[in-house]
């Protein structure tokens, strides 16, 4: 596992130490990406690994870091 950070489906920062969810993350740091997974595997999403909070900003993301206890959806999407 790795620090740093990729944003979710709703635009959300999230922690590739703590991405929440019973999700894990798998991280390719040269190639700069994150595979969101189940325990079992199953690939649930993808995203750009970004190594610090400056590098979001700095690509120019405008993104809240919510915790790990943060739900990943959206209420009106059934979450």
């Amino acid at each position: 596992m790795s620090d740093g950070f990729f944003v979710d489906w709703d635009g959300n920062l999230r922690s590739a130490a703590d991405p929440g969810g019973g999700y894990l993350c798998d991280i390719d740091t040269v190639a700069r990406y994150v595979a969101v997974t189940t325990k079992s595997g199953t690939l649930v999403h993808e995203a750009t690994f970004f190594r610090t909070t400056a590098d979001v900003e700095k690509a120019g993301i405008k993104a809240q870091l919510v915790p790990g206890s943060h739900p990943w959806g959206k209420k009106a999407d059934g979450f």
